[in-house]
């Protein structure tokens, strides 16, 4: 994997995309990654922002928290003003770090979930709807479903990690206020042996099944589901799950299968026609071109967007710099009514509130693409915040 070292009198600013592509989220990692090292190419070939490239240093940590340690000290070092590792355990171990040399780590669709509370976690910042809000909106998009939860049942398999529990409370207290019977099944990481839970999960005869974990575990779950005879349209996964897994399960077999989306995915959106047109037609992509569209690719392609938006807010802000964490903190926590094109959903980060409103959609695969099954939307959101500022004020006091 290419990385550009820039000379000294480079005008540049420097994100650092240590990420796990070879262990445990591969080809998650793999597409996301393409879709940002895109996205970054075009602004630089557009003349980058108030005259500043942007340089991607990416590497590969493996999932392995001395590799990312080991990687974000070189970032910092090396004058890296942002980090991205897009994985939750690596997340978690850096965030004292990083709010103590205020480098703005990037946590989309991973780490804490208390993270959305910028009075807390001042340079740490979700940038899109955490795992909370995400088990919100599908519980509200079941509700709309069904008209009415209560005495419903709902099952939640989810791998034994932090990640996996994240959803836990809130599904929980959503239960007490609505009155669905939660049955939890917990697997072991990394998820390739599913074959005792999803029998159970049959046998308990539920209105609604979520499934959450990554790679592997996602598609065990989804061919252990599809084995067990379960109703696909009634079974659906957080963000993490695509057109890749699909493929691996069996793109007809899956038709029905829902997932929250926090972007729009495909080719349609006027960032991907961009980007088709001035990096990929001529060969300056980061991948394959039958990767551009992708969920995960599109992913990448959102987060990155919302990154360079604020570089360019801050530049507004404080045209002169220096650049520096300070710097891009103080443009990323003023972004406003963001939509990168119409890819997201309008996008407003405060000081306060670091996750940007908290919509998603929800959508089901066709059998051959995800369709969207409603407008982006938020739900739940008084749960999430209590549980946000329950947790924040926690770290506020104890740093844990």
């Amino acid at each position: 994997m290419p990385i550009r070292i820039a000379a000294a009198q480079d005008k540049v600013i420097r994100f650092s995309m240590p990420q796990d592509f070879t262990k445990v989220y591969t080809f998650v990692t793999a597409e996301y990654s393409q879709g940002q090292r895109d996205y970054l190419t075009l602004v630089n070939l557009q003349g980058g922002i108030n005259g500043h490239q942007i340089v991607a240093d990416v590497s590969d940590h493996g999932n392995d928290l001395p590799r990312a340690i080991e990687a974000y000290e070189r970032a910092k070092s090396e004058g890296a003003v942002l980090i991205d590792p897009l994985s939750t355990p690596v997340a978690r171990a850096l965030v004292p770090r990083a709010l103590e040399d205020k480098i703005n780590l990037i946590t989309a669709f991973s780490g804490r979930s208390d993270a959305a509370d910028g009075t807390a976690f001042p340079y740490v910042l979700p940038l899109s709807p955490n795992y909370w809000t995400q088990a919100a909106l599908l519980i509200d998009f079941f509700r709309q479903k069904d008209g009415d939860l209560n005495g419903k049942k709902i099952c939640y398999v989810h791998i034994d990690t932090p990640f996996g529990k994240e959803p836990l409370p809130i599904l929980q207290k959503l239960a007490e206020q609505q009155g669905f019977e939660l049955v939890t099944f917990p697997y072991t990481p990394p998820g390739n042996d599913q074959s005792a839970i999803w029998p159970q999960v049959r046998r308990a005869r539920p209105d609604w099944v979520m499934f959450w974990g990554a790679g592997v575990g996602q598609t065990t779950a989804l061919t252990e589901a599809i084995r067990n005879g379960l109703d696909m349209s009634r079974l659906s996964s957080s963000v993490w799950i695509s057109e890749s897994d699909m493929e691996v399960v069996g793109a007809e077999q899956c038709t029905g299968v829902l997932k929250v989306e926090p972007c729009v995915s495909g080719r349609e959106p006027e960032l991907i026609q961009e980007i088709l047109k001035e990096v990929v037609e001529p060969d300056k992509g980061a991948g394959p071109e039958d990767k551009v569209g992708t969920a995960y690719y599109n992913y990448g392609v959102m987060l990155a967007a919302i990154m360079v938006e604020g570089v360019r807010k801050a530049f507004e802000k404080d045209p002169d710099g220096p650049i520096s964490g300070e710097w891009l903190n103080a443009g990323l926590r003023s972004i406003s009514d963001f939509t990168a094109e119409g890819l997201i959903p309008a996008t407003t980060i405060t000081p306060e509130d670091h996750q940007g409103g908290g919509q998603g959609r929800i959508a089901h695969w066709d059998g051959a693409k995800f369709v969207p099954d409603t407008d982006f939307f938020s739900a739940n959101q008084d749960v999430v915040w209590e549980e946000v500022r329950k947790y924040s004020e926690e770290f506020k006091k104890t740093g844990k």
